[in-house]
């Protein structure tokens, strides 16, 4: 065994990164079109704002949903690849459809003869974005998967959260080719557009989940991740092959313990919660509350979202992950707490800048976005190396439950709560879910970098008594 080995180790981890960080970022450009072109939707159909809370709402349940149950699914697949392409595909004939559906008024009469939506066609395409939901989740779950079979735990902080920067690349982009170079350019009237489009870029990348990604380092006679240096030295790890039979009863009792009784699972669930109101807040609503409360044109205020997804999400995501591995010893939690008391402050700080104060409130949103994906992407790092990769997807099924069950709050409450009350309480009821988190990460400070070692006694218990 030589060098020749962790050079193609190297070769096809970063490949798999890379093709991850692609994928995952066109799953958004079927996903987050939908809240770019809220305003849109609003203008040419006579959609409200609690409609389209409640399609926030429904979405991101299903999606938490779907997450959960895929990750089970793609912890025992053994083709994680295509789960992930198809999610991806089966969103962007979703989204194609959603864009045809007014060419379907004279088979449903879904307008009025205003040219608005009637109930028929809110029902038509909330159910189409339940669907979506569904799908979204097939997305996900591999890629925890993937990750945890490709990378040891000691650089998985640092190399995920390049992955995960995949979501900020994703929602940025789609917020760039919808706010400006569709809704921008050509108005509120091609907003069909706004679910072509990112469909197409969609179904393309698909195949390329289909035909670049492997599901592990034995697909191309690779040794484990853990076990690399010792092969690459020339002592290599012996891997005990395990019978079908053998590796699902252990898979039981390691989910068991390391997932459903574990703890940390359930602190990470719940911040989860916290992370999600305060993300989806500015994600979701930010094109509506800029061009409502800070009375931005639609295509500044999805300029906004894209930079602080793309400038804040991206920067803040690497750094965070860098810093976990650098100055944390790979206790990302330890990170989350940090990083979501920034998040806090910079966010209340935006809400408190006067009208006329517009570029200060830009920046202090982008820097609550810089924050916030610090924990975004680490929560799901944490829970993969407290569950150990045996059962990473799994652990991150419940993380994102938790995560998009937020919507109840960030979708159909805020939608609400802003028609009725205004911008002003949307914004003091994330605050206080962004002080909650802050409390809850506290919570498990003096928790260990990750599970590996419990999961070791677990294992050997295991094998005594089989």
């Amino acid at each position: 065994m030589d060098q020749s080995i962790k050079k193609k180790y190297n070769y096809w981890q970063w490949r798999t990164l890379i093709i991850l960080m692609i994928g995952y970022a066109l799953f958004y450009f079927v996903r987050k079109n939908f809240s770019i072109a809220m305003p849109a939707l609003k203008s040419e159909l006579g959609l409200d704002e609690t409609q389209l809370g409640i399609f926030l709402t429904l979405n991101g349940i299903v999606y938490g949903i779907s997450r959960f149950i895929n990750g089970f699914i793609s912890d025992r697949a053994k083709s994680k690849k295509f789960i992930m392409g198809l999610g991806l595909l089966l969103s962007a004939i979703v989204n194609f459809v959603i864009g045809l559906s007014p060419q379907m008024n004279g088979l449903f009469h879904y307008m009025d003869a205003s040219g608005k939506a009637t109930v028929g066609l809110v029902y038509f395409i909330g159910s189409l974005w339940l669907i979506n939901g569904f799908t979204q989740g097939m997305g996900y779950p591999p890629c925890g998967s993937l990750m945890a079979h490709w990378i040891k735990p000691s650089e998985l902080a640092t190399k995920q959260s390049i992955w995960n920067s995949s979501h900020s690349i994703g929602a940025g982009l789609v917020a760039v080719l919808i706010g400006t170079f569709i809704l921008g350019r050509f108005g509120y009237e091609a907003w069909q557009w706004c679910f072509f489009i990112p469909a197409i870029l969609a179904a393309a990348g698909s195949f390329l989940l289909f035909f670049g990604l492997k599901n592990s380092p034995s697909d191309v006679g690779l040794p484990s991740p853990e076990s690399l240096d010792e092969h690459i030295v020339g002592k290599p790890a012996e891997e005990k092959a395990e019978t079908p039979e053998h590796a699902h009863a252990l898979y039981k009792v390691l989910l068991k313990k390391m997932v459903f009784r574990n703890p940390m699972i359930w602190i990470l669930a719940v911040s989860n919660f916290c992370v999600y109101v305060i993300r989806f807040t500015i994600l979701d609503w930010g094109s509506m509350f800029l061009t409502d409360y800070k009375q931005l044109p639609i295509a500044t205020a999805a300029n906004v979202v894209a930079a602080s997804e793309i400038v804040g999400g991206i920067i803040g995501t690497l750094l965070a992950g860098w810093i976990t591995d650098k100055f944390f010893k790979s206790k990302a939690h330890h990170t989350c707490l940090i990083f979501m008391v920034m998040a806090t402050l910079c966010f209340f700080a935006f809400w408190q800048m006067p009208q006329s104060s517009t570029g200060w409130a830009i920046f202090f949103l982008i820097m609550s976005s810089f924050f916030i994906y610090g924990p975004q992407a680490l929560t799901g790092i944490a829970a993969s190396n407290q569950a150990t990769k045996r059962s990473a997807a799994s652990a991150n099924g419940i993380l994102g439950i938790f995560g998009y069950a937020s919507t109840t709050v960030s979708g159909l409450a805020f939608g609400m709560i802003a028609k009725s009350f205004g911008w002003n309480t949307v914004f003091a009821v994330s605050i206080a879910f962004g002080v909650l988190g802050c409390l809850v990460f506290a919570a498990m400070w003096k928790a260990p970098a990750d599970g590996y070692a419990k999961a070791e006694k677990i294992i050997e218990e295991f094998e005594t008594k089989a």
